[in-house]
């Protein structure tokens, strides 16, 4: 993943840019936000969003300081529908939505020195570092991982933990490549009128990782599909199931998109999926039955309406 590191200055010219947004609103915003020069009016609150959000907030309370705005604007340690939100990015917006919807407050002053969404949506996909951050070492991934480390009673500065969480990280740019790229990128679609027989490919072996414990799950795909006059190279077969199995993802969703993605591409008269996995969530923790497989498929077109397609696809993936 790519990473952008930003510098005080940049702190600064994005914090003034809130705190000009924010003198732009407060007159619309119900009085319990509004404060003129009368004392009697509360003061104008800003709660920081843990943890990044807090430096951030102390940023945009400087820039609001030093504006010309005659009003006193304090930093609250808990949040109410009278304050003024800043985190310090905004990525997907959830946690954005998720105060809107605690408030019930649809137009909640919520503000991020980093908006990927809308102000900054060159970023998507980009780490960003913050001064304060590296300061004190919070070196984004690595440092969560050492956070990690330390939550489940081990020690990261331990001779055999020390190179640990920039070894996570660097497995993750495999273990996750699969958000680097989309089945569109990489199909190349032939036309052969005379092809209209079942293409399968069996037997291919998958890693990925369950969404919901981030543990593995392993096994093997069969992948099949009818042309009608049209195909692709078989080793694409492989490079769309590494695509979806290198995400977070559950089994179910993997073969569905495989053959959505053979649908859309190819319009074949037919697409199927099978996989067979073992997961970790299931041996390693929870029910703990180590020989557990778990089978799923996915069929659309004749391997779905046709018992004579789908018996064949079955019996050969299982000689």
């Amino acid at each position: 993943m790519k990473e952008a590191n930003l510098t005080w200055d940049n702190v600064e010219a994005n914090a003034m840019r809130i705190a000009v947004k924010i003198a732009d609103i407060v007159p619309s915003l119900p009085t319990s936000f509004q404060l003129l020069s009368n004392p009697t009016k509360p003061p104008l609150k800003i709660y920081g969003v843990p943890r990044g959000g807090i430096y951030a907030a102390q940023a945009v309370q400087a820039a609001l300081t030093v504006s010309d705005m005659d009003r006193r604007v304090i930093l609250v340690e808990e949040p109410d529908s009278d304050c003024i939100f800043v985190d310090d990015v905004i990525d997907t917006g959830k946690t954005r939505d998720g105060f809107i919807s605690e408030y019930e407050y649809p137009n909640l002053p919520f503000y991020a020195l980093i908006d990927k969404i809308k102000t900054h949506e060159f970023l998507k996909g980009t780490w960003v570092s913050f001064p304060w951050e590296r300061m004190l070492n919070e070196n984004g991934p690595t440092q969560n991982v050492r956070r990690l480390i330390e939550y489940i009673g081990d020690d990261p500065n331990r001779e055999g933990l020390e190179e640990t969480p920039i070894r996570v990280i660097r497995s993750y740019e495999k273990l996750f490549s699969g958000y680097k790229q989309e089945p569109t990128d990489i199909i190349k679609v032939f036309e052969d009128d005379d092809c209209d027989e079942m293409v399968i490919l069996k037997n291919i072996q998958f890693y990925s990782t369950c969404e919901h414990h981030m543990l593995p799950f392993f096994g093997k795909a069969h992948i099949a599909y009818i042309p009608d006059k049209r195909v692709i190279g078989v080793s694409k077969l492989i490079r769309i199931l590494e695509i979806y199995t290198r995400r977070l993802s559950i089994q179910e969703r993997i073969g569905q998109q495989v053959t959505n993605t053979l649908q859309t591409c190819l319009c074949p008269r037919g697409a199927a999926c099978v996989l067979e996995a073992q997961h970790f969530c299931m041996t390693a923790r929870g029910v703990e039955k180590q020989d557990s497989i778990m089978i799923t498929s996915s069929l659309t077109g004749a391997f779905k309406k046709s018992t004579e397609a789908r018996n064949e696809f079955l019996k050969m993936i299982r000689g």
